[in-house]
């Protein structure tokens, strides 16, 4: 358990919050939500102690650990992969050094037998004679294999870093586990493991995360960071978003009759509670689901987008061909005979574990980049809007407002009211409107290309890996966005939810050519795991 008290911090003249009163119990999994900017990882690393709020404190009971995820891939190059992982349990690993070291002596002394046998029964009290094929377990659980275990992290590509930190904070079975963004540069292989971990785990966990799927998985409850407070509530991510969504439209009906909004939040809980899996998890969330109050669902003061591709012309059939397209780059060959057809019907996820080559796919599409060999053609009805995964060539430099650089895209109406009121749409409402294109954050960016897209009335759209850097609510709305779009679609993301409740289709782009099947996303993964 860790018992926040009183916690209050500000940075300046900004308040990101204030008397925070919050016991996180063993057994749950607590989803800690707010929208960009609001604190989540300053929250986490308070939580942890790396950070001092100006009021209140955190505690834990005597004895109990804390275990958190380290975000820096190079801090342990010259250590031991199997040991970093160890290192995660602090006093053990202490004790395991000191215990080798005192055997290790030359001129082994009376003294030190009596040390060594008081560090043996230490050791022993905490499982340290399982330590190290523990620690082997977790590695080969998230992917890595048995022969890096004895290599320095400075032999392991960046992906692997980051597997061996979350293996070092799963391990040892800590009280209190802290993640943030824990399924960042994750297989699915290796999320799937960490959900069925965390699924399992009987202490405490607060994860962060933009991967709703994931939330929707390991949640029992949603911390929300939201008004300068942190609210629990019970469920997981969709539960938190359709019912806030809910308790929005009861506030909106106020002469509705309350015996009408009863039966509306039963009948809402009961909905959601039917769907629940017969995990454990899934079981605690709904006994706690079932004793839901009206009172105890709020409306959120989230703002989400207004994202809405309407294509200025239908497709006709013809739409793309693909043919043996074939590119190497640095020596390195990245496409290697890649021929598909794209119906007008489809919306195709882009997979495959060499985001690269995914990348540089949508470029040869997009004629931003020629391929060595192989051909592609678009059908005469098609116009295509390409959103690319570096939109740094669209800003940096660029001496506009925001109203202005927009207007170079908006082919038919350029007027500062019709701008403004896009922008507003768009979450840049009042002065929003004027900042400089050159200034903006990676959530402003996605959002302005967002905008330019929807102003171009394509009927195809290209999208690389759209969802980095946005919050949970715009990925939300651009989700609900491509569901509701009416053309043609071809994507990569690495956020299930998106790809499982858009693609009809999935290409994994492979060495000798691509893996092509009409499926969702869900079926697509299961094929994997069975492979």
């Amino acid at each position: 358990m860790i018992t926040v008290t009183d916690v209050s911090l500000r940075f300046g003249d900004r308040k990101l919050f204030e008397d925070v009163n919050i016991k996180f119990t063993p057994g749950n999994c607590y989803g800690l939500i707010g929208a960009n900017g609001a604190g989540k990882s300053t929250f986490i690393k308070i939580l942890s102690g790396e950070l001092d709020s100006q009021t209140g404190n955190v505690s834990m009971p005597p004895g109990h650990r804390m275990a958190v995820l380290k975000q820096n891939h190079f801090e342990f190059e010259e250590k031991v992969v199997i040991e970093v992982v160890m290192m995660g349990h602090k006093r053990l690993f202490e004790v395991k050094k000191e215990k080798d070291a005192i055997y290790m002596k030359p001129d082994f002394s009376d003294e030190d037998g009596m040390r060594a046998a008081e560090l043996e029964g230490e050791f022993a009290e905490m499982n340290g004679y399982e330590a190290e094929s523990d620690a082997a377990i977790l590695l080969k659980g998230l992917g890595i294999d048995e022969n890096l275990h004895q290599k320095t992290m400075a032999d392991l590509s960046g992906n692997e870093k980051v597997k061996v930190l979350l293996a070092q904070a799963l391990f040892g079975n800590p009280d209190v586990l802290l993640l943030d963004e824990p399924t960042n540069h994750l297989d699915i292989e290796a999320i799937q493991w960490l959900e069925e971990f965390l699924i399992n785990f009987n202490n405490t966990v607060i994860v962060v995360s933009h991967d709703r799927h994931f939330l929707n998985k390991v949640c029992t409850h949603i911390a929300d960071l939201d008004f300068g407070k942190i609210q629990v509530y019970v469920g997981n991510y969709d539960f938190w978003y359709e019912s806030s969504q809910l308790a929005l439209r009861m506030a909106q009906e106020q002469n509705k009759k309350k015996e009408e909004k009863i039966k509306e939040l039963q009948a809402f809980v009961a909905r959601f509670s039917a769907n629940a899996s017969k995990s454990k998890q899934a079981t605690s969330r709904k006994k706690l689901l079932d004793k839901i109050e009206l009172d105890d669902i709020k409306p959120s003061s989230r703002k989400y987008p207004y994202v809405n591709f309407k294509p200025n012309r239908e497709i006709g059939n013809d739409l793309l061909q693909v043919e043996g397209l074939t590119k190497t780059i640095d020596g390195v060959k990245i496409l290697n005979n890649v021929s598909f057809v794209m119906n007008k019907d489809d919306k195709i996820a882009l997979v495959g574990t060499k985001d690269v080559a995914k990348t540089t796919l949508l470029k040869i599409l997009a004629g931003e980049m020629e391929p060595d060999s192989g051909t592609y053609r678009w059908g005469i009805t098609t116009s295509q809007a390409y959103f690319p995964k570096d939109n740094a060539k669209y800003f940096e430099g660029v001496d506009l407002d925001l109203v202005d650089w927009l207007r170079q895209y908006s082919p038919e109406d350029q007027t500062e009211t019709f701008l403004r009121g896009f922008l507003g749409r768009m979450l840049f409402s009042g002065e929003e409107a004027k900042k400089k294109a050159s200034v903006l954050s990676g959530g402003e960016k996605v959002r302005c290309m967002l905008s330019k897209m929807m102003l171009s009335g394509a009927n195809v759209l290209m999208l690389d890996d759209p969802t980095n850097h946005l919050d949970l609510e715009s990925i939300t709305a651009l989700n609900n966005g491509l569901i509701n779009f009416k053309g043609a679609l071809i994507f990569t993301s690495h956020d299930h939810q998106f790809n499982q409740s858009i693609a009809n289709r999935v290409i994994e782009i492979q060495d000798t050519g691509v893996f092509d099947k009409e499926m969702t996303y869900d079926e697509y993964v299961e094929w994997k795991t069975k492979k």
